[in-house]
């Protein structure tokens, strides 16, 4: 027990990227399995409300390729599946959903993965301004794929399964974006300092 105890520790010495890497990576998938029921569910929510009826285009840097407004954050009032953009409603399912998510995700990447005992107040502030840059950018690229991923397996799946269906494609691509950007940022913010 002593021995597998000491080559762990060994490897995890010699590997520490790596092993970062691995608990980075099942921390991740956690949040992403909590966003991934937490989303469908603040939005089913909403749906009770007139939220979904309210337009929410903003920041407007150019135009699609048919000639409309392409926004940074485009959700367009009514149901997604009847050919809107699912409103306030979407958007603030899908904030709530990536605030919740990265607030838990802040505390166990810091304390879990990279054991940091750096300045919380410092990591915190970096890791909003990154978390704000981060959304806004994955928002932007949202208008790419977006309408043709629901319309795509809304005609297949019909209008329930085809929206629960790009519903959680939608999250795995913005996670995967996260993911994909979070690991950099979080080595330079979650320092440990060595006594």
């Amino acid at each position: 027990m002593d021995k597998t105890k000491s080559t762990l520790k060994k490897f995890r010495t010699k590997h520490r990227v790596l092993v970062e890497f691995i608990v980075f990576l099942m921390v991740s998938v956690g949040v992403t399995l909590l966003q991934l029921v937490l989303m469908p569910l603040i939005k089913y929510l909403f749906g009770f409300t007139q939220l979904m009826q309210i337009n929410f285009q903003v920041f407007q840097v150019g135009s699609n390729l048919n000639g409309s407004h392409y926004y940074v954050f485009d959700y367009a009032s009514g149901s997604i599946s009847n050919g809107g953009g699912g409103g306030l409603a979407y958007f603030l399912a899908v904030e709530i959903t990536l605030l919740i998510a990265q607030i838990i995700n802040f505390f166990l990447q810091r304390k879990i993965t990279f054991k940091s005992n750096s300045s919380i107040l410092k990591a915190a502030f970096w890791y909003f301004v990154a978390y704000v840059l981060i959304s806004t950018v994955a928002a932007a690229l949202q208008g790419f794929y977006k309408a043709p991923i629901y319309s795509l397996l809304i005609n297949l799946l019909g209008k329930s399964v085809g929206t629960t269906s790009a519903d959680i494609i939608s999250m795995l691509i913005n996670s995967t974006i996260s993911f994909v950007v979070f690991f950099p940022i979080f080595k330079v913010i979650f320092k440990k300092k060595t006594p």
